[in-house]
């Protein structure tokens, strides 16, 4: 009933808060036998964290998961899969101040008005910071999607501002390509256009020097992912995972394939024409020359990459003063002490992946269930 739990074959559970002593995922549905360890959920994690680069938050949490049941000698064994997360480097007296101030484009007033009681220290449940454990659980998502079928899931940022990559190829980017530069130095911003990716890093900066924030969009591609996953009415894998990545804080749209293009075209000019392929054995592959309908018809995986994209809204702590008011209804200005990301696109990389990751495996064991 509380909206803590998401999926049904692979289901995860999520509990904790910002300022509290640390998160923690409960994953039901890992195939056994799956290997995994804390190294594996390190990488991702690491992706995700504060304090990477000096284009996010200086909030240092070294983010060290601990797996505390559901693995014996470094595999899966099939019973529910628990990872926690610590909370280390909280600051709750940066918050003092503004505990009965309502902090524009956060949820303290929806809080109030939903439990008439709040945890004010960075947002209690709402804060991304939850999305921690979330990673943790994508990391096994994408073991089971590897092992499955090949599968595989990369996001990136495609634009920062007015600031947009050119990417032709989706689906030919590569993790390797989101998190280095072609010289081999880190890729901060995590886009693969180097280009684009510089043009980004200077108007982030220059947000940060001018006290104030700015939004963007982030691509995540689906490729090697089997025709068949997803249901055809209420559970269609689109709607899925629709829901997947609105559930994550501050997505204000989301859009697969040609998405809101789609309104200025003709149907002729809109449909992908089928063809026919043949494997080395001879095997009849079924694709289309053009992938505009980003990977789902019907609701059902066709076998082409699936391809999304999420905007996500500029950071609403900010340093600058903001006019607001307070619990009592008395007009009064604001100012986030915290730290805070300048544009939250970067480290919203690794959370898009995750939450796609986690539909992908839910319907690929629902699909297994209903042919086998």
């Amino acid at each position: 009933m509380a909206g803590n739990s998401f999926g049904q074959a692979f289901r995860i559970t999520t509990a904790g808060e910002s300022h509290g002593p640390a998160y923690v995922v409960i994953i039901d549905g890992v195939p056994p036998g799956l290997a995994l360890s804390v190294e594996d959920l390190h990488v991702d994690l690491a992706r995700r964290r504060p304090g990477q680069s000096a284009i996010v938050s200086a909030r240092d949490e070294p983010d060290v998961p601990e797996i505390l049941s559901g693995v014996f000698e470094g595999r899966t064994t099939g019973t529910s899969l628990a990872i926690l997360v610590r909370n280390r480097d909280q600051r709750s007296r940066d918050y003092e101040d503004i505990k009965e101030l309502y902090r524009p484009g956060h949820a303290d007033y929806s809080y109030d008005a939903k439990y008439g009681f709040r945890d004010y220290r960075g947002g209690g449940r709402s804060s991304a910071r939850e999305t921690t454990v979330r990673v943790a659980a994508g990391v096994v998502a994408k073991k089971v999607l590897a092992e499955a079928f090949g599968g595989r899931v990369v996001g990136y940022v495609v634009q920062v501002g007015d600031i947009r990559a050119n990417i032709p190829d989706p689906a030919a980017v590569t993790l390797e390509q989101v998190e280095k530069l072609p010289g081999g130095e880190p890729n901060i911003v995590r886009c693969p256009d180097p280009a684009a990716a510089a043009k980004m890093i200077e108007l982030i900066e220059a947000m940060r020097k001018d006290q104030d924030s700015i939004g963007g969009a982030a691509e995540v591609v689906a490729a090697n992912i089997p025709a068949g996953l997803g249901e055809p009415v209420f559970d269609k894998i689109k709607a899925d995972l629709a829901k997947a990545l609105f559930s994550l804080p501050a997505v204000l749209g989301v859009e697969y394939g040609i998405g809101f293009g789609c309104a200025t075209l003709r149907g002729s000019q809109n449909n992908d024409v089928f063809t026919a392929q043949r494997g080395t054995g001879g095997e009849l592959r079924v694709a289309t020359r053009t992938n505009r309908h980003g990977g789902m018809l019907g609701g059902i995986t066709t076998g082409m990459p699936l391809v999304l994209r999420a905007a996500v809204k500029p950071t609403s702590s900010l340093p600058r003063a903001q006019e607001t008011i307070t619990k009592g209804g008395d007009s009064t200005t604001i100012r986030t002490k915290g730290r805070h990301d300048p544009c939250l696109l970067p480290r919203f990389v690794p959370m898009a992946e995750a939450m796609v990751a986690i539909v992908l495996a839910d319907h690929w064991l629902r699909w297994r269930g209903q042919r086998s």
